[in-house]
C-alpha cells in the first residue's frame, strides 16, 4: 500500500465512490479509508427520479444532474464489467381527479414535459388499486448501490487502495499537505455521510440526518416490473421480491430498524396493494440531509487541503456524480463552486477558533 498519494478519501459510500472515480479517470493517486460505520448507500432504494412525486415538482437541477449522471454510470458499468444501472419506468398512482389536474398543470411548466408523460395509463394489474389511473415519470431507473459498492471495493482492494479501519481524527496533521499516520497526501476529502456529525473539522455544518427504513417483501402474483408509487414505493427486485420504502424520521439517528416504522410501511402499502405478502427483511439507515436540502461541498475555512463532499440526502444517485466533478474542478482548477452547494453559505456558523478542533 502506497504511503504517499494525491488524495485520501474518507468514506466508501456513493459520494466517496463518485469522487474516487473522478480521481481514477484523471490518473490521480488515492486511498480510501472506511470502516462501514456510516453508509446510507447500503439501505438506499437506489432510485433516480427527476420528479418529486408528492407535489409533482422537479427536483433541484434534475435535468443537469441526469445529463451528467447517466454517461457517468455507463462508463462505470463498462469499467467494472457489471450491470449496475437498470432503466425502470416509475408510475405514480393518482388518487383523485384533482391529482390528475395537478399533474397536467405541472406538465405545462417549462422543462417539465421532458420528464412527465402525456396522458394517463389505465391500471391493468389486479394486485394494485389505482381507480384514477397512473401517471408515468420519464427517464427513471434504479442503481444497484449495494452491488456497486461491493464490486468497487473489490477493485480498490485489488489495487491496494482501500484501508478498512475507523478514521482517527487525532492522527490527522496539516503539515505541508496531509499526514495521517504513515500516510502522506496532498488533499483529504471527507465523504462520510451522517458520520460527518463526529468530524471535528466539519461538524459545524448543519447536517441533520434523516432516518429511513425499508422493507423487503415477497408478493406472489403481483408480477410488476415497474416502480409504483403511492404512499410508499414498490420497487421490483425480481423473483417475486419487492423493496418497500421509505420512512422519514428526524429524531431517531440510529441505524436500528423499528417496529413502528415497519407497521407504518405495511399500513401505507396495504392501502393500494391488494395481494398478501410476506416481510423478508427490514433495514434502516440515516440519510445525510441538510437544512436547506442542498449538498455540502467545499474546503475547510482554515485548512486549504481539507475538503468535504456530503449532504446528498435521498437523491445521491442523481447528485453524486456531478457534485464530485464540481469538487474536483474546484480543488484542481480553482473553478468556483455553485453557490447553492458551497459550504461557504454556512461560513457564519464556523467558530473560527482552531484550538476547538
Amino acid at each position: 500500500m502506497s504511503t504517499e498519494v494525491d488524495y485520501i478519501i474518507v468514506g466508501s459510500g456513493l459520494a466517496g465512490i463518485c469522487f474516487a472515480e473522478q480521481l481514477r479517470r484523471r490518473h490521480r493517486s488515492f486511498l480510501v479509508i472506511s470502516d462501514e460505520s456510516q453508509c446510507a448507500s447500503e439501505v438506499a432504494g437506489g432510485l433516480y427520479n427527476p420528479l418529486i412525486l408528492k407535489r409533482f415538482t422537479l427536483a433541484y437541477n434534475a435535468a443537469e444532474q441526469l445529463d451528467y449522471a447517466m454517461p457517468f454510470y455507463e462508463e462505470l458499468t463498462a469499467f467494472l464489467g457489471v450491470e449496475i444501472d437498470q432503466k425502470i419506468p416509475t408510475l405514480r398512482i393518482l388518487n383523485t381527479p384533482s391529482e390528475q389536474n395537478i399533474w397536467y398543470e405541472a406538465r405545462d411548466k417549462r422543462g417539465y414535459e421532458r420528464f412527465m408523460k402525456d396522458g394517463f395509463e389505465v391500471n391493468t394489474n389486479e394486485g394494485i388499486e389505482a381507480p384514477f389511473k397512473l401517471a408515468e415519470v420519464l427517464e427513471t431507473g434504479k442503481l444497484d448501490t449495494s452491488l456497486l459498492r461491493f464490486v468497487y471495493k473489490a477493485y480498490l482492494k485489488n489495487q491496494n487502495q482501500l484501508l478498512e479501519e475507523r478514521f482517527d481524527y487525532d492522527r490527522l496533521q496539516f503539515v505541508e499537505g496531509i499526514i495521517y499516520g504513515e500516510l502522506r497526501a496532498k488533499h483529504i476529502v471527507f465523504a462520510e455521510g451522517y458520520g460527518l456529525k463526529q468530524n471535528p473539522f466539519f461538524n459545524y455544518l448543519p447536517l441533520n440526518g434523516t432516518k429511513g427504513e425499508l422493507l423487503l417483501i415477497r408478493c406472489k402474483g403481483l408480477d410488476e416490473t415497474r416502480v409504483i408509487k403511492s404512499g410508499v414505493f414498490i420497487i421490483p427486485m425480481g423473483e417475486d421480491l419487492y423493496r418497500i420504502g421509505a420512512t422519514y424520521k428526524w429524531k431517531d439517528k440510529t441505524s436500528i430498524p423499528t417496529e413502528a416504522s415497519k407497521l407504518e410501511l405495511i399500513e401505507k402499502l396495504q392501502k393500494f396493494l391488494k395481494l398478501p405478502f410476506e416481510v423478508i427483511d427490514h433495514v434502516a439507515g440515516v440519510r445525510p440531509t441538510v437544512t436547506d436540502r442542498k449538498p455540502l461541498v467545499g474546503t475547510h475555512p482554515s485548512y486549504p487541503n481539507c475538503h468535504v463532499l456530503n449532504g446528498m440526502g435521498s437523491r445521491g444517485v442523481m447528485i453524486g456524480p456531478i457534485t464530485s466533478e464540481q469538487l474536483f474542478n474546484y480543488i484542481e482548477e480553482q473553478q468556483p463552486l455553485p453557490q447553492e452547494i458551497s459550504i461557504d453559505r454556512f461560513r457564519s456558523l464556523w467558530p473560527s477558533q482552531d484550538h476547538s478542533l
